[in-house]
């Protein structure tokens, strides 16, 4: 077995490097086959055969002048003759056989002649009941036939020797045709002679096959010149925005603009931050940095908050003011110098006349809801009538008193309780 394969092997590397007359080597090829398989029966000494017929096709294609490649894929049926040994389930009746192998025909003569004798030789392997398989080497002879339109009829015998432990010694007599696969050579087609070529531009593509024979081109635009579809002076090949157009500085693109905000980078001075184009692509300015821009901002050069338009915050006045409008137990009245902090107050308010304010009362908790609810909204309507007496608007003031329910510190001390008996005054922007 491996003096078989070796030879085979040599063959496949001899022909592989031989130069070769492709003229006339044999092309590839299908055939149809018919054959007869012929085994020696098991427990039988006396010579007795068993032969079933089988079925398949080749492959056939020359590797030289006198050596071709064989491929047979074989199929049947049969009551495979196991050997009594093997511990294999034996077949009770005739069961599906496939058989697949590959070999080398060298031919004594050439494809040329009538009749060419051949011998082969190859591996192979066969499926018992397409499950159990058992390789073998097939050795043989056979005679090459020629036939009509390069075909050929092969006849063949080969001895299967045993190259696995389920295979048993066989014969294979054969008989196939074969067809070739290459198709009929066709007759050249007698073309006119070529008509003079004209090339009007001198663009290397001749007029008949040039679009615009009177401008310069290339062959790839079939002679006209390389496009310039956004037409902005940029070819296509190397605008890198060839529909949109640009200028060349920037690869046939237009100016960028970064920011996106209208405003092309080579005229936006804020390139990075998206602005305006009446501030030259910059945001609109923040003078005081308060965070109000200046054209929301009705005071742009002095810090305030967003609540009251940029100017300042209100609510810190009124606090300074409040902090001293403290009441004895029981009592409404607030000292004159303390209202008269209250004129800071009316000119706040006649400055910004947006602002409204709530006037809240309060009181600690001595005594009962009954008593201080009225007592405290009388405190913040001592402050509510300074303001209206002083000229601010009554609908811009809210008065009420919320007793003790409010307190600012405790009510267990005396001091705690003196601050919580105040009156306060809240912006409303």
């Amino acid at each position: 077995m491996k003096r078989i394969v070796q030879i085979i092997v040599c063959l496949l590397i001899t022909n592989s490097i031989i130069a070769q007359d492709t003229a006339t080597i044999k092309p590839a090829s299908i055939a149809l086959k018919f054959g007869l398989l012929d085994f020696k029966q098991t427990n039988h000494t006396d010579g007795l055969t068993k032969s079933t017929t089988n079925y398949g096709i080749q492959y056939i294609q020359g590797w030289t002048k006198k050596v071709d490649f064989v491929a047979n894929l074989d199929f049947g049926t049969l009551k495979y003759p196991y050997y009594t040994s093997l511990k294999v389930p034996a077949a009770s009746n005739a069961k599906d056989y496939a058989s697949l192998d590959f070999g080398l025909n060298y031919k004594f003569l050439t494809d040329e002649q009538a009749v060419v004798p051949y011998i082969t030789a190859g591996i192979g392997v066969g499926l018992d009941r397409l499950y159990y398989y058992s390789a073998y080497a097939p050795v043989g002879a056979g005679l090459q036939i020629k036939a009509n339109k390069g075909s050929f009829i092969f006849i063949q015998a080969t001895h299967n020797a045993e190259a696995s432990y389920l295979t048993k010694m066989h014969q294979n007599y054969s008989i196939s045709y074969s067809l070739s696969l290459k198709g009929k050579d066709k007759k050249p087609v007698m073309l006119p002679p070529a008509p003079l070529a004209v090339d009007s531009d001198n663009d290397g593509v001749v007029d008949s096959l040039d679009k615009c024979p009177n401008q310069v081109g290339t062959a790839k635009y079939f002679g006209c010149p390389i496009p310039d579809s956004d037409n902005d002076g940029v070819n296509d090949e190397m605008d890198k925005c060839p529909n949109v157009a640009g200028v060349a500085k920037y690869g046939g693109c237009p100016i960028p603009d970064t920011d996106k905000d209208g405003v092309n980078d080579e005229e936006d001075k804020c390139p990075a931050v998206a602005g305006l184009t009446r501030y030259g692509g910059c945001p609109i300015p923040d003078t005081d940095k308060d965070g109000v821009n200046d054209e929301e901002d009705k005071c742009p050069t002095e810090a305030g908050i967003a609540a009251n338009h940029g100017c300042e915050d209100v609510q810190l006045l009124l606090n300074d003011v409040t902090k001293n409008f403290k009441f004895e137990i029981g009592k409404v009245a607030i000292s004159k110098k303390n209202l008269a902090k209250l004129d800071a107050v009316v000119t706040a308010l006649n400055k910004y006349p947006n602002i409204h304010l709530d006037i809240i009362g309060n009181t600690d908790n001595t005594g009962s809801n009954k008593v201080n609810k009225p007592l405290s909204l009388k405190r913040a309507i001592v402050v509510h009538a300074y303001l209206v007496k002083k000229g601010i608007a009554a609908e811009r003031l809210k008065k009420d008193g919320v007793a003790d329910t409010n307190p600012i510190d405790t009510n267990k001390t005396s001091k705690g309780r003196a601050n919580n008996r105040r009156t306060d005054m809240k912006a409303n922007y």
